[in-house]
């Protein structure tokens, strides 16, 4: 624990080191309480600590106070910025399918009652006091169990999502939330057509199109990602795939206004 903290210490002054007098948002990460759920162990059973809702709960709670130290700590360290608070969990699919393991691999643990699901995260999202997304890269994204936790933005990668999500996306983008699309590979063959911020953004402007949204509101309300994490990048890779990012970003709003006569 003091090693961890150490590195983290370590980490945050580095990260003030380089923002000092920056202004502007700045996004940070955190392992969601399901996620974290699904991959820490009991210590005497070695199950999945999700086998136990009251070590869910627990951890649920501990995970809200620390959200809020660390977020209180870096809006400290960089004064200027506006937060943006990032819950990852790769694991909700399969933790709302029942689909998470026991220690033997013999059988699953029974998925949680989804209204509970929606409310540990929400506990975790309210602690931030920031603006907050959701992110999940998997397939299968809950978007209903999500959008009943209130987040501000919901992160996802494009490939995964499946026809009968539409509905409940464009629901989404019509409360006003964010829609942070990943629609960025971060390995990907270089110089192809596909791997163009143009191609990217017109992949966008479609999918937009296809959820019934007016284009005028596309560059409001959606911002380009990569796919998922970064951490399986090199260093070279990943600023490319921020550089693609940004400048499909950029795109997406010309290339709505260019079509809005035609659809509005």
């Amino acid at each position: 624990m003091r090693t961890a903290q150490s590195l983290l210490s370590s980490d945050l002054d580095a990260l003030e080191e380089q923002l000092a007098g920056y202004e502007g948002p700045l996004k940070i990460s955190l392992a969601g309480p399901w996620t974290l759920a699904a991959a820490i162990e009991l210590p005497k059973t070695l199950q999945p600590l999700l086998s136990d809702q009251g070590a869910v709960a627990d951890l649920t709670v501990s995970l809200a106070e620390a959200t809020a130290a660390h977020v209180a700590d870096i809006a400290k360290r960089v004064p200027g910025a506006t937060l943006v608070v990032q819950l990852d969990e790769p694991s909700l699919p399969a933790v709302a399918n029942g689909e998470i393991p026991t220690a033997s691999g013999l059988s699953r643990i029974a998925a949680p009652d989804v209204a509970v699901i929606s409310d540990r995260l929400q506990t975790v999202l309210a602690a931030a006091g920031s603006y907050t997304i959701v992110h999940c890269c998997a397939s299968g994204v809950p978007f209903a169990i999500i959008m009943a936790a209130q987040p501000d933005a919901i992160s996802f990668d494009l490939r995964q999502v499946q026809r009968e999500d539409g509905d409940l996306i464009a629901e989404l983008a019509d409360a006003g939330k964010g829609i942070f699309a990943g629609a960025v590979r971060t390995i990907l063959p270089r110089n192809t057509q596909d791997d163009q911020p143009a191609q990217t953004a017109k992949r966008i402007l479609r999918f937009w199109r296809a959820l019934g949204m007016a284009p005028s509101q596309a560059g409001r309300q959606i911002v380009v990602t990569p796919a998922c994490g970064l951490a399986g990048a090199t260093p070279t890779r990943a600023n490319e795939a921020l550089a693609h990012s940004r400048e499909a970003g950029r795109i997406v709003p010309e290339l709505a206004e260019e079509t809005t006569g035609d659809d509005e």
